[in-house]
């Protein structure tokens, strides 16, 4: 995708995000199908390296119910705290249930 593209593309992550309520995740494989790039999760990973601070970025989660390392200092503890301030609960091995907690459009 060129770089416009792209711009667009982010876009389309953040305000699809937007929509994703408080005590539910979603997956990058989850954002890339809904907006039609079943195969797009690493690009929204990259959409999400630069997400607006508006935007709510912990709710991203991979498809192993995990969190991913995030650049930012402390951006591990960070989404942990605040996924677990919206009410969410992690297994013992760090994961979330996905059954539970996955966000699904309906």
């Amino acid at each position: 995708m060129r770089s416009t593209t792209n711009k667009d593309f982010f876009q389309r992550v953040y305000n699809w995000l937007s929509q994703v309520p408080a005590g539910h995740v979603v997956t990058y494989g989850q954002i890339a199908a809904a907006l039609g790039h079943p195969r797009g999760a690493r690009l929204v990973g990259w959409a999400m390296r630069v997400c607006p601070d508006d935007v709510p970025w912990h709710r991203v989660i991979n498809a192993q119910g995990a969190l991913s390392t995030r650049p930012l200092p402390g951006g591990f503890h960070l989404q942990r705290a605040l996924l677990e301030d919206e009410g969410i609960q992690f297994e013992s091995d760090g994961r979330i249930d996905l059954r539970i907690y996955r966000w699904s459009e309906r």
